[in-house]
């Protein structure tokens, strides 16, 4: 344990430790067939690290990484962090056009991946693919050996020093995130070791996470949302995570959970529609953690849910520009007793640890008092390093150290937010400024809008229709 008063240990550290103390455990599962103890997850990283090195430039800075959330992706992303390469976990959903720009503007030179998946979501990396089932043939009977002994054997600071851990510093950039908004230009989200591990610390704090829990993995590794809870969450604490490659596949995500006897789903909202209808109610009876981000989480999915599976999905927010979580709402099952309330419906909840929020008037950039509405900004640990090579984009959105987040909110005394709409979803009209959101959600309700909306309103000029919001968020 650390010291009072020590740094906190970068992410690559605080991964070693979590495999050691997992080594004869469960660590880490997937759909396909995969189930790692803390030690075989670590021998098969430090394995995958010594073909990368071998593969990869000694100047390659940034690597591409276009596949589905596996155990296989997990272990590349941890390899490359281990070699203080940035990866950059490509969108698979998107179209040719968005992933060659993705590409050129990160100037990868290589983009771990399979032909078959390529195939499987109809895009192609040309000459720059290093097909991840070919790199495991490139795995020598030394590899394996040093592998294992340094997964089991070598003390831990030495292993470190080995490693270079010890010159990981958290201002490194640990990976960059593309995200498109409601432009259609993506901008590449650098993001630092720091910016993700105090998200990661955060969530401990906010779930007290123990051996006991086990995560479902169905996000992808291209949103920041996946990267930071599913990804980097399990690698670096206590719980074990097991993926399945496709979070609307709900019977499968239900035998994942009934099998490893899952506690935690983070979610979105969508998928939690999909689950009520498609998954067995026995499934997901060990669930005690259930979040819904990255679109409103509404009344009728939450009842929806809790009727059905006997738990309560709670709301949380963030912006990719955060790492990405900034407030949630603490569910019931790891509420402790005697603490204050750290919980309220309606609203995204409290600041994460170390987060700091405020709301400004929309025209002169005054800071309001609490209850009234407005810009909301925050500031803390997670606030990005910038936007890729785009200084002008970050100083529009980055001030002071306080980012603007483009969502109109406001505070209650106990600080609690409440986000009522976006800057760009709203219209004047009498002088007055009109919810987009308001207004759709009483003309879904008017249409009887029971999966998703039926209308979205927008601007005459064309502004953002409801979920592309300017800043992805989880």
């Amino acid at each position: 344990m650390q010291s009072t008063g020590e740094p906190p240990l970068v992410l690559q550290r605080r991964l070693l430790r979590a495999c050691r103390s997992a080594a004869g455990r469960l660590k880490m599962a997937d759909s396909l067939g995969t189930r790692l103890t803390g030690r075989q997850l670590l021998m098969r990283i430090l394995a995958a690290r010594s073909v990368l090195a071998r593969v990869l430039g000694p100047d390659e800075r940034m690597v591409g990484v276009l596949l589905p959330p596996t155990a296989g992706a997990a272990i590349v992303n941890a390899a490359l962090a281990l070699m203080g390469r940035v990866a950059v976990n490509l969108n698979y959903t998107t179209s040719q056009a968005i992933l060659d720009t993705c590409i050129e503007r990160a100037r990868l030179r290589h983009v771990i991946s399979s032909p078959a998946f390529l195939a499987r979501v109809k895009l192609d990396a040309g000459p720059r693919l290093l097909d991840a089932g070919g790199l495991r043939t490139q795995l020598t009977a030394f590899d394996k050996v040093a592998a294992a002994f340094h997964a089991t054997v070598t003390p831990l600071p030495l292993l470190e020093n080995m490693l270079g851990l010890d010159r990981i510093r958290p201002d490194d950039v640990l990976t960059v995130i593309f995200t498109s908004g409601s432009t259609g230009d993506p901008k590449g989200v650098v993001l630092t070791q720091e910016n993700v591990g105090s998200n990661v610390r955060a969530i401990d704090a906010l779930l007290h996470l123990s051996t006991a829990d086990v995560a479902l993995g169905v996000l992808p590794f291209f949103h920041s949302y996946g990267y930071t809870t599913t990804l980097w969450t399990p690698l670096t604490l206590d719980p074990a995570v097991v993926y399945h490659t496709d979070p609307r596949d709900g019977q499968t995500v239900g035998r994942l959970a009934r099998e490893h006897h899952a506690t935690i789903l983070m979610a979105t909202p969508t998928f939690l529609r999909i689950y009520i209808r498609r998954t067995p109610a026995e499934d997901f009876s060990t669930l005690e953690v259930v979040f819904g981000a990255a679109e409103k989480l509404t009344q009728e999915v939450s009842d929806g849910f809790e009727k059905r599976f006997g738990v309560r999905p709670s709301e949380a927010y963030g912006a990719t520009e955060l790492a990405p979580l900034v407030a949630a709402n603490v569910p019931p099952s790891r509420h402790v007793p005697g603490r204050p309330v750290d919980a309220r419906e309606g609203t995204v909840g409290l600041p994460i640890l170390g987060c700091r929020a405020r709301i400004t008037d929309r025209d002169t950039g005054r800071e309001l008092p609490v209850g009234q509405e407005g810009l909301l900004w925050i500031a803390g640990p997670n606030v990005m390093q910038g936007y890729l090579d785009r200084p002008d984009l970050t100083a529009r959105v980055v001030q002071d150290g306080w980012y603007c987040t483009g969502d109109v909110a406001k505070l209650d005394a106990e600080g609690f937010i409440t986000i009522t709409g976006r800057e760009s979803r709203f219209s004047k009209i009498g002088g007055e400024m009109v919810p987009h959101l308001a207004v759709e959600e009483a003309l879904n309700a008017e249409l009887g809008a029971v999966d998703g909306s039926l209308v979205a309103v927008v601007t005459e000029e064309g502004g953002a229709a409801r979920g592309v919001p300017p800043a992805d968020r989880p």
